[in-house]
């Protein structure tokens, strides 16, 4: 069971990821920069506030007889923070920072002054400072926003390069595997930045030779085989026809003629493999053409032409697709047998059981009939030159089942 997948392209993935990474960078620096510097101010109020209380304790201390505090100062402060009189009974001078929940905080400083008594200053933190950090906090948002989006660019950027390279690869795979043998992956992305792309590429292109050789070798044992072949089958079918009239030599000149003709088939795979054939154009009237070549290959089969056209086609090799599309039919379908022309399209179909799930997954392949045995079912090749035949034509011969599963071509 295949899980569904989210399809999205590299472009927008590094660029999220570059995003996602400058976006959590600034929070944390924004984070850090803003706690640094009301820290360091907080520090700031507290040391003015103490060297305030310090010198109002001078004033209260020299003055004869003690008078009441100067600068704002208390004398034992009812409201004074806990932490800060434990201090302060201590001997000790202190400051202290009070933060309300929702409010300004309050800066605390107490020193003592003799007898018991406490001396504490109170102030909150000033508008000036409060300011000071509102406009820290509003210039690290707009940088922040500034990162981010510009980290988004950059993505983009960086990732749009990355993505061209890949689609320029995988276009020139593409062909590759239509056939086109001469493009090579690396000289279609081009550019001057090596990187994995580029090393993916190059594999790309050892393996298409790789495969090419590997085809042209095997190619070229066909070939040699069917055309050393040629000439001991057709002495063979020369000498049957000397044989006297009887079964024995009617069925050794059926096999020297079946032999023959799959000879001959081979031959021709291997020159449709070699990409050497050239077709000669003739423009034609497709409709009537296909009505009169299928009445003279099979008279039963129906022809019906719902639109005519005319065409720029080899008539030799049209020929030739039909008699093996309708062979097909013949041999492995079931009657009845229809060909459809609309336009530049022609539709053979008959009604038999379908065609086999790899033909349809992989097209024609030569020697493969999907049947599990090999006795007087063919041997694969006329589908395979039929589908050779429509690419030297710039045509393109497809398969699919109807509805009942039904070949149609």
């Amino acid at each position: 069971m295949r899980r569904p997948a989210l399809r999205t392209g590299v472009r927008w993935k590094i660029s999220i990821a570059i995003t996602a990474v400058g976006a959590l960078t600034v929070m944390a620096l924004s984070l850090v920069v803003h706690n640094a510097a009301r820290v360091s101010m907080l520090d700031n109020a507290r040391d003015l506030q103490l060297d305030r209380v310090l010198f109002a304790q001078r004033i209260y201390e020299t003055s004869k007889p003690p008078t009441t505090p100067r600068f704002g100062a208390k004398l034992n402060d009812p409201a004074l923070p806990a932490d800060l009189k434990a201090k302060t009974d201590r001997g000790r001078k202190a400051t202290s920072v009070q933060e309300p929940k929702n409010g300004v905080p309050d800066i605390w400083a107490a020193v003592p002054v003799g007898n018991g008594d406490v001396l504490s200053l109170h102030s909150t933190f000033t508008d000036r400072s409060s300011n000071v950090i509102s406009d820290l906090d509003r210039a690290l948002v707009i940088g922040s926003v500034a990162v981010v989006f510009g980290g988004c660019a950059l993505g983009i950027l960086i990732g749009g390069q990355i993505s061209r390279r890949l689609r320029k690869a995988a276009a020139a795979a593409t062909k590759v595997a239509e056939g086109h043998t001469d493009v090579r992956v690396r000289d279609a992305i081009g550019g001057v930045v090596r990187d994995e792309t580029d090393e993916l590429a190059r594999a790309v292109d050892a393996l298409t030779d790789a495969l090419q050789e590997r085809l042209e070798a095997e190619r070229r044992v066909t070939a040699d085989i069917a055309h050393e072949l040629r000439t001991p089958v057709t002495g063979l079918l020369t000498a049957a026809e000397l044989l006297p009239p009887g079964r024995p030599t009617e069925l050794v000149r059926n096999r020297a003629q079946a032999m023959r003709t799959l000879v001959e088939d081979v031959l021709e795979v291997a020159r449709l493999d070699s990409a050497s054939e050239r077709a000669e154009l003739q423009e034609i009237a497709l409709g009537e053409f296909v009505s009169r070549r299928v009445s003279l290959l099979d008279p039963d089969v129906t022809v019906r032409v719902v639109h005519e056209s005319w065409v720029n086609t080899d008539p030799r090799r049209l020929e030739r697709i039909l008699g093996n599309l309708l062979g097909n039919a013949a041999k492995h379908g079931k009657g009845p047998v229809e060909v459809t022309v609309e336009g530049r399209v022609v539709r053979v179909r008959d009604h038999g059981p379908g065609f086999p799930e790899a033909l349809l997954r992989e097209g024609p392949s030569r020697f493969r009939t999907g049947s599990s045995d090999r006795a007087g079912h063919g041997h694969g090749l006329g589908l395979t030159i039929a589908a050779g035949q429509a690419r030297v034509l710039g045509a393109r011969l497809t398969f699919r089942p109807s509805r009942p599963k039904t070949p149609i071509y």
